[in-house]
């Protein structure tokens, strides 16, 4: 068994909930404001949350992130995320399960999701860097290991840079997120790890068939943060100079969703994460473009402890993006994209040097 890769997932969980690794710049969703209506002519009570994400139906436009697996403790966090996902009716996706391909012993750690929630949506996750060396018969495991619904792909070549057992090739990538696309009948989402997705990255895998994009901007986790201090534990020094230096690389989550909105079009899902802490975030990413947006961090240390914890905060939200959502009469997640709002400055700038639209 590679020991390696099942310590560095435990330590990942540990840094992320003990140490000061959210990134130093912001969502910018706090440009976006929302135009209060004092007369909204609706019932808070006549609000609706559901919407249609891949094929199904959910109670609330929100995804709980891939986090673990591959350890008791992510065992642990996948049964009460599974668990709360079931009773709420939301999807869920894994982390990344490249650690069960090589040691099948801890197959179990991600498959407790589907044991304990045998009807939610559930999604697998597989990095970017290992596609190209993964055969079909790989691929049709991590899918059928935990009976997924769709399949997620990460992108994480900031990570993979500073982590010291990073794979920094990303050369024939898109060719085989290409070739998966076409040859499962699942969907296939394609997500970033906090550090955003750009027009063209949004436009080529569009192209690549891909149905949704999670993009996973800047301002919440910032696993070159997470880099740090590992390799500051391990006086790698360099290492550790480079998580320092490339802390907050990349595209604030709020520019990002317009930037996958303006490459994807409007037929591909558009998913709000990186920084996503209450219901007007969640709003002001549908606003924008989002379909729907996903949580990792805030779910984390709730899930180390209960599945009622998990949904506690998940219902907190939900009631936050319910009062947003009267404050501004939206009676549904549709009419929601149809209100009004002001973009103040730096994102304003960005749209307009970037020559982005709103398309919502």
């Amino acid at each position: 068994m590679d020991k390696t890769i099942i310590n560095r997932k435990d330590e990942h969980i540990y840094l992320a909930l003990n140490s000061d690794v959210g990134h130093k710049e912001t969502t910018w969703l706090e440009c976006i404001k929302l135009i209060h209506k004092a007369l909204p002519e609706l019932s808070l009570d006549e609000i609706e949350l559901e919407i249609d994400f891949l094929g199904r139906t959910f109670s609330f436009p929100f995804l709980i992130e891939g986090m673990t697996g591959g350890t008791e403790l992510g065992a642990n966090i996948n049964r009460n995320l599974a668990e709360a996902a079931e009773e709420l009716n939301i999807p869920m996706m894994v982390g990344s399960q490249r650690v069960a391909l090589k040691n099948p012993d801890v197959e179990w750690t991600f498959k407790i999701a589907r044991e304990t929630a045998p009807d939610i949506f559930l999604i697998a996750n597989i990095g970017a860097p290992q596609l190209p060396e993964l055969s079909n018969n790989d691929i049709e495991k991590i899918i059928s290991m935990i009976e997924a619904n769709a399949l997620a792909i990460h992108l994480n070549p900031l990570q993979e840079i500073i982590q010291p057992e990073g794979d920094t090739n990303y050369r024939g990538v898109l060719e085989k997120i290409t070739e998966i696309a076409s040859h499962y009948d699942i969907p296939l989402i394609v997500k970033e790890t906090g550090s955003g997705i750009s027009r063209e990255v949004a436009r080529a895998l569009r192209d690549a068939g891909v149905k949704a994009i999670d993009v996973a901007g800047v301002g919440g986790t910032s696993w070159a943060a997470v880099e740090h201090y590992r390799a500051k534990r391990n006086r790698d020094y360099l290492r550790a100079r480079l998580g320092r230096v490339f802390w907050s690389w990349g595209i604030p989550t709020a520019a990002s969703i317009i930037e996958a909105r303006n490459g994807a079009g409007k037929d591909i899902k558009i998913i709000a994460s990186g920084g996503i802490r209450s219901g007007t975030d969640i709003a002001k990413a549908i606003v924008v473009g989002a379909d729907l947006a996903g949580a990792a961090r805030p779910l984390l240390e709730p899930a180390m402890k209960s599945s009622d914890e998990v949904k506690k905060i998940i219902e907190e939200i939900m009631y936050e993006l319910r009062i947003a959502m009267f404050l501004v009469g939206a009676k549904t997640v549709k009419d929601l994209k149809n209100v009004d709002f002001v973009i103040l400055s730096p994102l304003r700038d960005w749209i307009i040097d970037r020559g982005l639209e709103i398309l919502r």
